[in-house]
C-alpha cells in the first residue's frame, strides 16, 4: 500500500474513533440524534460534492443516484442489525464478531471474485490487524454466556453487512468512477430521508435531543465525513482487501482512548492489541 494511501486510512481510523467516542457522549433519542447527524453531514458535504463536481467538469448518470440509493441502504441495513443485536446480545460478542468478520469476508471476495492479488506480507498485515482488534475487544467471546449464539448470529450478520458496504464503495468509486466527495453527500441524503418516517414517529423528541446532543451531533457531523471521505479515496488507490483491515485499526485508538479519558478498565490488553495492530499496519506499509 502506498505511502498517501496508508496516511490516509490511518487518519480516518483517529478521525472515526474521535466521532465514536462523542457518540458515545450521546444522552437524548437514538434514532433521532443518528437522523440528526446524517442529516448535518449532508448539509456540509452534499454543497462541497456538488461544487467538486461542476469545477471538474465531471458528469454522472443514473449510476450515481443507483448507487448512493444501495449504500444507503447497505448502511441502514447495518445500523439496524448491530442496534438490534446490542438489545438482545452482549456487546462483548456483537461488537467483535461484527468488526472482525468483516475485514476478512471483504478480504476473501476482493481475492477469490474481484481478482485482488495483495502481496502475500500484505494479507498477513491485514490478518495481524483483525488479531490485534480481537485482543481489544473480543476477550468475552471467551467466557460462557447464554446470549452466546445469538451474539454470534448478529454479529457475523452486521459484519457481513459491513463488508457489502465496504465492497460497494469500491465498486462505486472505482467501477463507477463516482467522486467520493458527491458520493458520500447523496448517499447521506438518501439515510437520512429514508429514516425520516421513524424520526416523524418521534417528532416530540427532536427538540430535547437537539438540545441535549447538538454538540456530539455537530463533531460527528464534521469528522464522520472526513473519515469516510478519506477511506473511499484510499480505496481509489489501494486494494480494497488491504484497506477493509487497516480502516478497522479505529477500533484500537478509540479503545486506547477510552481507557485515557472514560478510565475504563484493561489498560495492558488495550496496549498489547494496539501493539499487534501497529505490527500489523507495517507489514502492509512494508509490503
Amino acid at each position: 500500500m502506498s505511502t498517501t494511501a496508508l496516511s490516509m486510512v490511518l487518519a480516518a481510523a483517529v478521525f472515526h474513533a474521535v466521532w465514536n467516542l462523542a457518540a458515545k457522549t450521546s444522552r437524548g433519542d437514538t434514532t433521532v440524534f443518528v437522523w440528526m447527524y446524517y442529516s448535518l453531514s449532508c448539509l456540509i458535504t452534499l454543497p462541497v460534492g456538488l461544487i467538486h463536481m461542476l469545477v471538474s467538469g465531471a458528469s454522472y448518470g443514473w449510476e450515481l443516484l443507483g448507487a448512493c440509493v444501495v449504500t444507503a441502504l447497505l448502511h441502514i441495513g447495518y445500523a439496524m442489525l448491530l442496534q438490534t443485536g446490542y438489545r438482545k446480545a452482549d456487546l462483548g460478542v456483537v461488537y467483535p464478531v461484527a468488526r472482525g468478520v468483516g475485514p476478512v469476508l471483504t478480504i476473501v471476495v476482493a481475492v477469490s471474485f474481484l481478482g485482488e492479488r495483495p502481496a502475500p506480507l500484505a494479507l498477513l498485515g491485514g490478518v495481524v490487524i483483525i488479531s490485534g482488534i480481537l485482543i481489544v475487544t473480543g476477550r468475552r467471546l471467551f467466557q460462557r454466556s447464554s446470549g452466546l449464539a445469538t451474539g454470534l448470529f448478529y454479529g457475523g450478520a452486521t459484519g457481513a453487512m459491513i463488508a457489502a458496504y465496504t465492497l460497494w464503495d469500491h465498486f462505486s468509486v472505482n467501477t463507477l468512477g463516482i467522486d467520493p466527495i458527491i458520493y458520500f453527500g447523496l448517499g447521506g441524503l438518501f439515510q437520512a430521508a429514508l429514516m425520516l418516517p421513524w424520526v416523524l414517529r418521534k417528532r416530540e423528541k427532536v427538540t430535547p435531543t437537539w438540545n441535549a446532543d447538538r454538540r456530539p451531533a455537530v463533531i460527528i457531523a464534521l469528522l464522520s465525513p472526513l473519515a469516510y471521505i478519506l477511506v473511499l479515496y484510499a480505496m481509489t488507490m489501494a486494494s480494497v482487501a488491504l484497506v477493509a483491515p487497516a480502516r478497522e485499526s479505529s477500533i484500537v485508538v478509540g479503545a486506547l482512548l477510552a481507557w485515557w479519558l472514560f478510565k475504563e478498565k484493561d489498560p495492558a490488553r488495550r496496549i498489547l492489541g494496539a501493539a499487534v495492530v501497529v505490527l500489523g499496519i507495517s507489514l502492509i506499509a512494508t509490503s
